[in-house]
C-alpha cells in the first residue's frame, strides 16, 4: 500500500477527474443520433478507430466539451469532489490537462467544486498529451494520474510513478499500477 503526500500527486481532467465518456456518448446520441455505443465500446483513446462515428463528429463532439465543459453537461466522476476537496484542506492540488483552453475548465471546477477547493488547485491547461512529463516535473510531483496509457507509459520511463485511472480505452493495455475509482485514489494518500 503506498502512502502518497497530497502534495506529491497531480490529475489529468478528462477521463479522471471529469466524466469525459459520459458526455461523449450522450452528445453522440442528442446531438447526431450515434446512440448505439456506450462506455465499454471505447476501447481506443481515438474514438474513430473503434466506433462507426465520422471522425469530424468525433472532433465536433470534443470540441463542444472542451470549449464549454459546463454547457454540454460535462459531470465530474464520483467521489472526484470529495476527494480533490479533502486534499485541499492539507496542500494544494494540482490538475494537469492537455486541453489547450484554461478557461473553460476554471469554470467547470468553479461550478462544481467549493471556492475555497479552487483556490487550492493548480491547474495547468497545457495543450498536449505528449508533453505532460516537463508540466509534471515542474510542479515537482511524484505520482499522476491518467485515463492514457501512452502518458503513462511516459511517466513510467522517468522518476515519475504513473497510476492509470482505468477506462476501456486503456484496459488490458498496460501492466502498470492503476485505478478504478476516486475511493481507490483516497485509499493511496497518506491520512
Amino acid at each position: 500500500m503506498i502512502n502518497i503526500k497530497n502534495n506529491e500527486i497531480g490529475f489529468d481532467l478528462d477521463g479522471v477527474i471529469a466524466d469525459t465518456g459520459e458526455a461523449f456518448i450522450r452528445l453522440a446520441c442528442e446531438e447526431f443520433d450515434y446512440c448505439s455505443f456506450r462506455l465499454q465500446d471505447i476501447t481506443s483513446f481515438q474514438v474513430e478507430n473503434c466506433l462507426a462515428i465520422p471522425t469530424d463528429l468525433v472532433d465536433q463532439i470534443f470540441y463542444a466539451i472542451l470549449k464549454d465543459s459546463l454547457g454540454t453537461g460535462l459531470k465530474p466522476n464520483p467521489g472526484a469532489v470529495k476527494v480533490i476537496t479533502d486534499m485541499t484542506d492539507k496542500a494544494p492540488v494540482t490538475i494537469i490537462t492537455a486541453r489547450p483552453l484554461e478557461q473553460p475548465v476554471a469554470d467547470w471546477l468553479d461550478h462544481f467544486f467549493p471556492a475555497r477547493t479552487c483556490q487550492q488547485i493548480n491547474l495547468v491547461a497545457m495543450g498536449d498529451h505528449d508533453d505532460k512529463v516537463r508540466y509534471i516535473k515542474e510542479h515537482n510531483l511524484k505520482y499522476f494520474v491518467d485515463d492514457r496509457v501512452e502518458t503513462c507509459l511516459q511517466l513510467a520511463e522517468t522518476e515519475i510513478t504513473p497510476i492509470v485511472y482505468n477506462q476501456p480505452w486503456n484496459h488490458d493495455r498496460h501492466k502498470l499500477q492503476n485505478v478504478s475509482n476516486w475511493q481507490e485514489i483516497h485509499e493511496l494518500l497518506e491520512s
